[in-house]
């Protein structure tokens, strides 16, 4: 049975590619953190849209949890081979560099960064016993236009980006690709709490924030959760095949030409 794992699949875009990657046949494991409802939600809406699945609980960032959980997972389940990983799992945690502190620091890289590495690691195994396998993760466009006061989420994410395009060029040879999707302003909680926090920073209206933002996206709107996953589904598909080592924005053309 082929499967598709989607870390921080309970909410927003991680949720719309589970039901994606539902609708394109595979078994989804829906990682979560703590928000056992929410994921919940995912998985039936995973099923209602004809698909099957599990949840899973484990924090990203904690090294042992991911062995235990998932690396348990993976040796109990023989007959079931993760082909696609979307590491889509990461926080804000971040503030202007004179006031932040060490704990933020640590829970940044640890889940975006430490995270990526701790669950790919395990995942990479089974895809180079049997050749093949898609690694897709989900950054931001902020690699390209970084964002004030996202500091340290911007660098991670740029490191992540460039620890990609190197698995790609070592794992290419093995029929395993790792491309990146970058998304621009997206409808999620994360988005609304990011209007907030600029809208209170500025003395502003949070609708003042969210015009002025779609102001910088030529296509005048943000976009939506299923569009990211529309991405992520040709990056999982056959058709991507030669795609490999790239990072994709979705971002309504905010980021320009390349």
């Amino acid at each position: 049975m082929k499967c598709a794992l989607v870390t921080g699949g309970s909410r927003g875009i991680g949720r719309a590619i589970c039901i994606k990657m539902a609708q394109m046949g595979f078994y989804v494991l829906v990682n979560y953190k703590g928000n056992e409802t929410e994921a919940s939600n995912t998985l039936a809406m995973v099923i209602a849209a004809g698909g099957g699945g599990e949840v899973m609980q484990f924090d990203v960032a904690d090294r042992q949890q991911v062995q235990q959980v998932l690396g348990g997972w993976v040796e109990k389940n023989a007959d079931r081979e993760i082909e696609v990983l979307v590491n889509n799992a990461g926080i804000k945690d971040d503030g202007l560099m004179m006031w932040m502190k060490d704990e933020q620091w640590d829970r940044v890289v640890q889940t975006s960064l430490g995270g990526f590495f701790y669950v790919t690691r395990i995942i990479l195994n089974s895809m180079l016993l049997k050749r093949y396998g898609r690694i897709i993760n989900i950054i931001s466009t902020s690699v390209k236009i970084p964002l004030k006061n996202l500091g340290v989420s911007n660098t991670i994410r740029a490191a992540v980006a460039g620890w990609a395009k190197t698995m790609a060029n070592e794992l290419g040879q093995y029929n395993i690709t790792v491309n990146s999707v970058l998304p621009g302003f997206t409808r999620t909680q994360r988005l609304d709490t990011i209007i907030r926090d600029a809208a209170r920073t500025k003395s502003k209206t949070p609708q003042d924030i969210e015009k002025e933002m779609q102001e910088e996206t030529p296509m005048k709107r943000f976009g939506e959760p299923s569009e990211i996953a529309a991405m992520v589904a040709f990056l999982a598909s056959p058709a991507a095949s030669y795609v490999n080592g790239t990072s994709i924005p979705v971002d309504g053309g905010r980021t320009g030409s390349i």
